[in-house]
C-alpha cells in the first residue's frame, strides 16, 4: 500500500505542497483537509475581491483533484472532529498548513469602542466567509492602521466606486455596504518609516488608477537600500493624484497611543511621531491591519516550541508544518510555493519507501471534490451580470448543495 499524506489546510501552502509531493511521487495518497466545506482558504477568503487575477491560481490547484489524484475532505475540523493524534495514527505523514486566522490587537486604550474593527475581519466579511462577523458601520472619515498588503487591499476597496467593482466576486451585501458608506477621507497610518513598510510597491501603484480619489503622501522620508527606495518610488508615483474628491492620505512614523471616543464611539486617534510629538487625527472608523495570529484547535505555539526543526518545518517524526502556520504571517502566495518545494523534499527524504497507513475513509457529513464542484457551479450560475461569482455564505446551504439535497 502506498504511503498516505494528510495536509491540514487547503490554501496556497497546502496546495503547493500537494503539487510538489505528487509531482515527485505520483503513487502517494494525498488528502487535503479543510474545516470548511470549500477549499482554497486564503485565495478564496483572503485575497481581495477585485484581484481576480490572483484568485485564478485556483484553476491550477484544481488539477490536484482532477489530474493528480489528490482527495479533498471538507467540513472536517482537525482538533475538534478528529484529534491530531488520531490523524497521525491514520496517516504516514501529517502536514499542518492551516494558516493564521485571527487579527493581532493594538493593545491600546479605546480599542473596544464602537467604530473599531480589524481589517482581516472586514476582508473576510467582504469575501463572505461563513464564519465572518457582520460588516461594521462606516463613518465618513476612516483611519486604516497598518502599512502591509492587507491595509492596501482594504484602502483600495473602500475607495472604489460601484462601477469599479464590476467583474469582481463581491456579493450583494458587501457591494451595498461599500456603495452606501459615503466615505470622504481615508488616512493610512504606518508605525514604521515608509522605506520599511510591508506593502508591495506594485499594489501601491494600483491606487493611482482609482477613478475618484486625491492622494497625498506625508513624511515618506528617505531610504538606505534598494528595496526601501522601491517603496518610496511607488509612493512618489501616486502622490498628487487628483482624480476626484475622496482623499487618501499616507502618513508614516506614527506610534498609536489611544483611540478616543465620545458616547462609546470613535472620534479620533492619538499618535506619537518620530520626534516625540503627539498627533491627533479625527476619524469615525478605525480599521486595524497589523498582522495575524493563530486561533485553531491545533496548539500552534506548543507544537512550534517542541519542534525538532522549525526552520525545516519538522515538528516531530511524521508531523510537519508549512506556510504561515510555520513561519508566521510573512510572504506572498508565490513564497508558499518555494516553502512547499523545500518541505516536500524533506518529507520524501524522511519517508523513504516506508508507508501503508490507510488514511481517513469517507464519512457522513464530509464534502469531497465532487461536492465542492456542485457548490462552485451553483455560485457561478448565480452571479449577476456585473459579477463573476455569487458566493454562498451559509455553511448549511453549502452542505446541502454539496450533498445534492
Amino acid at each position: 500500500m502506498p504511503a498516505s499524506v494528510a495536509i491540514v489546510g487547503t490554501g496556497p501552502s497546502g496546495c503547493y505542497l500537494a503539487q510538489a509531493l505528487l509531482k515527485a511521487r505520483p503513487d502517494l495518497r494525498v488528502d487535503l483537509i479543510d474545516r470548511l466545506p470549500v477549499p482554497y482558504g486564503l485565495v478564496r477568503y483572503g485575497v481581495a475581491a477585485d484581484h481576480q487575477g490572483t484568485k485564478a491560481v485556483i484553476r491550477q490547484f484544481e488539477r490536484l483533484f482532477e489530474r493528480q489524484g489528490a482527495r479533498f475532505i471538507g467540513n472536517l475540523d482537525i482538533g475538534a472532529d478528529v484529534t491530531l493524534d488520531d490523524l497521525r495514527a491514520r496517516y504516514d505523514v501529517v502536514v499542518l498548513a492551516a494558516g493564521l486566522s485571527v487579527d493581532r490587537c493594538l493593545q491600546i486604550p479605546g480599542e473596544d469602542l464602537a467604530g473599531v474593527a480589524t481589517a482581516g475581519e472586514v476582508i473576510r466579511a467582504l469575501n463572505e466567509h461563513p464564519d465572518s462577523k457582520p460588516l461594521p458601520p462606516l463613518g465618513r472619515r476612516v483611519l486604516v492602521m497598518g502599512n502591509g498588503n492587507v491595509a492596501i487591499d482594504l484602502v483600495r476597496l473602500l475607495a472604489k466606486s460601484g462601477e469599479e467593482l464590476a467583474g469582481t466576486d463581491l456579493g450583494e451585501r458587501p457591494s451595498a455596504w461599500l456603495e452606501a458608506a459615503g466615505i470622504e477621507a481615508i488616512d493610512i497610518i504606518g508605525r514604521s518609516p515608509a522605506a520599511q513598510a510591508k506593502f508591495d510597491p506594485v499594489m501601491v501603484k494600483e491606487l493611482h488608477r482609482l477613478a475618484h480619489v486625491r492622494i497625498t503622501v506625508e513624511g515618506a522620508g528617505s531610504a538606505e537600500d534598494a528595496e526601501g527606495q522601491k517603496r518610496l518610488d511607488a509612493l512618489a508615483a501616486i502622490d498628487g493624484t487628483a482624480h476626484g474628491d475622496r482623499q487618501l492620505t499616507f502618513r508614516f512614523g506614527l506610534t498609536p497611543l489611544s483611540i478616543e471616543g465620545q458616547d462609546g464611539r470613535v472620534t479620533a486617534t492619538r499618535f506619537r511621531n518620530a520626534s516625540g510629538v503627539e498627533v491627533t487625527i479625527p476619524c469615525d472608523t478605525v480599521l486595524t491591519a497589523i498582522g495575524f495570529q493563530s486561533c485553531t484547535n491545533l496548539s500552534r505555539d506548543e507544537l512550534l516550541a517542541d519542534a525538532l526543526d522549525v526552520d525545516a518545518g519538522v515538528l516531530a517524526a511524521g508531523l510537519y508544518a508549512t506556510g504561515w502556520f510555520r513561519r508566521g504571517p510573512r510572504g506572498t502566495i508565490p513564497d508558499n510555493r518555494t516553502d512547499a518545494q523545500l518541505l516536500a523534499a524533506r518529507i520524501l527524504s524522511d519517508l523513504g519507501e516506508t508507508g501503508g497507513k490507510p488514511g481517513l475513509s469517507a464519512t457522513e457529513g464530509r464534502v469531497d471534490h465532487a461536492g465542492w464542484k456542485r457548490i462552485d457551479a451553483a455560485e457561478l450560475a448565480g452571479a449577476r451580470p456585473d459579477r463573476c461569482r455569487r458566493k454562498i455564505a451559509d455553511r448549511q446551504t453549502m452542505l446541502e448543495i454539496a450533498q445534492d439535497r
